[in-house]
C-alpha cells in the first residue's frame, strides 16, 4: 500500500493541493516565512526598519537605500527597481505594481560630461497606485489617490485624484468618489 503524501510532497510533485486539505495552512505559512526572509534581505539596503504593515514582495532592486522612505500599509510587488540617490518618499497605503521603476538620477545632457549625474526626488503621496511596469522619472510627484496606468512613463507631476497613462503619461480622467 502506497503511503499518503503530505501536502508539501504533493505540492512539490505537481499534484493538486486545496486550501481545504490538511496541512495547507502550514504550506502557506512556510511560503510567507520565505517571503519575509527574502524581503528582509532585499530591504536591508534601506538602512532603516520597514513598517510592519507594509508588504514588499522580493526581489526589490535598490541602488542606494538611505534616502528612501516607505510609509505604512504599502504593498510593493516583486521586481521593482528603486534608484534612490535623489531621494524617494512613498506615503502611506501606496500600491506599487510589479516591475515598477522609480528613477531619481539622470545624466548631464552635455556629451562631454555625460558620466556626471544629478538627482531629483520622487514623492508618491498617500493612497496612490502605480500600475505594473511603469516608470516614474526624476523629480516627479504623484498626488494623493492618483493612479498611474500600467506601462506608463511619468515625466511630469500627477495631480491628486487623477488617472494618467501612456508614454509619456497623459491625463485620462479625474477620480470621482461617490
Amino acid at each position: 500500500m502506497e503511503s499518503m503524501k503530505n501536502i508539501f510532497e504533493k505540492d512539490l510533485s505537481g499534484e493538486m493541493v486545496s486550501p481545504n486539505e490538511q496541512g495547507y495552512e502550514a504550506l502557506i505559512n512556510d511560503i510567507f516565512a520565505t517571503i519575509k526572509t527574502a524581503t528582509e534581505m532585499n530591504t536591508g539596503y534601506l538602512d532603516k526598519p520597514l513598517e510592519e504593515s507594509t508588504t514588499v514582495l522580493p526581489p526589490l532592486y535598490i541602488d542606494y537605500g538611505k534616502p528612501i522612505t516607505i510609509g505604512k500599509g504599502c504593498f510593493i510587488q516583486q521586481c521593482c527597481t528603486f534608484f534612490g540617490r535623489g531621494g524617494i518618499t512613498i506615503g502611506n497605503d501606496v500600491f506599487i505594481g510589479p516591475k515598477v521603476n522609480l528613477i531619481t538620477i539622470n545624466h548631464d545632457p552635455n556629451p562631454e560630461n555625460r558620466s556626471a549625474t544629478y538627482g531629483r526626488p520622487i514623492v508618491i503621496e498617500d493612497k496612490a497606485w502605480i500600475g505594473i511596469n511603469s516608470t516614474i522619472l526624476p523629480g516627479v510627484r504623484i498626488g494623493y489617490g492618483a493612479i498611474v496606468g500600467a506601462g506608463s512613463v511619468v515625466t511630469k507631476d500627477v495631480p491628486p485624484m487623477t488617472i494618467v497613462a501612456g508614454n509619456p503619461a497623459k491625463f485620462i480622467k479625474k477620480i470621482e468618489v461617490k
